[in-house]
């Protein structure tokens, strides 16, 4: 058993090292984490923070539901939020004002549910907006409803529909972790060409450019962040087998 748990924690201290070594040790520019702070207009801020908070207090309730039934999941949790935090530390300029990055939502969102990765999610923002000036605390309800809430949503309803199909957890992770990624750039590039629509075109043609230009970095970075939660998974299926059966026992429960 202490050999068993220190592999995990050994796991847990790995992905802190490589995060502070992505934030600290990276001599590229501090550019921002999804839309940065003052770039979209006080009505839009303030339009996602509103579509924000409800999933975000659906999602207190239902972490505080499971860590309270199985407090053995937390380091499972711990893991897949430093998860998230290392794969969205991996930044690309993109477009103006935002970037291009995986963002490492769909494990969780895959073992705990899309509600439980729109707290997890927005922390790691917040810890992005605050420490590391990456992101912005008037778009961070704009950035959680791309990276914490529409991604997470879409890879869970993705990995339920592919799984039931193919019965095979390894495509049904790929394809739920890859699509989490190109969605939450989508629900992104909706939000600039909502906030910043085309002169000549309005809302389409800026959600076009927008999207034309996230797709030349993020379907090669969405395919990537696939193989990598392949693997991580399969990390999971031999050294957290106790933990991924008792999560599965509560999906069924919630059935």
């Amino acid at each position: 058993m202490t050999k068993y748990l220190s592999k995990k924690f050994a796991t847990l201290l790995a992905m802190v090292c490589l995060s502070a070594y992505l934030v600290i040790g990276s001599p590229t520019p501090a550019y921002a984490m999804h839309i940065m702070e003052g770039y979209l207009p006080p009505v839009w801020a303030g339009f996602w923070w509103l579509v924000f908070i409800p999933f975000f207090l659906v999602g207190l309730r239902s972490l505080t539901k499971i860590t309270t039934a199985n407090p053995e999941l937390k380091l499972l949790l711990a893991m897949s939020g430093a998860f998230t935090f290392v794969l969205s530390a991996l930044k690309i300029p993109s477009v103006t004002g935002s970037c291009s990055h995986p963002t490492g939502t769909g494990l969780g969102a895959v073992l705990f549910g899309p509600s439980v990765m729109s707290v997890l999610g927005t922390m790691v923002l917040l810890f992005q907006a605050v420490l590391l000036a990456h992101g912005g605390l008037t778009t961070l309800g704009a950035n959680a409803c791309s990276m914490a809430i529409a991604g997470p949503f879409a890879a869970y309803w993705t990995y339920r529909g592919v799984l039931k199909m193919t019965s095979n957890p390894s495509v049904a992770i790929f394809l739920a972790a890859s699509l989490g990624d190109l969605i939450t750039y989508v629900v992104t590039s909706i939000q600039l060409a909502l906030a910043f629509p085309s002169p000549t075109g309005g809302f389409v043609a800026s959600f076009v450019k927008f999207g034309s230009i996230f797709a030349f970095t993020q379907v090669p970075l969405a395919i990537s962040e696939g193989l990598l939660t392949v693997l991580v998974w399969n990390w999971l299926k031999t050294y957290n087998s106790e933990e991924l059966k008792t999560l599965n026992s509560l999906k069924i429960q919630e059935l």
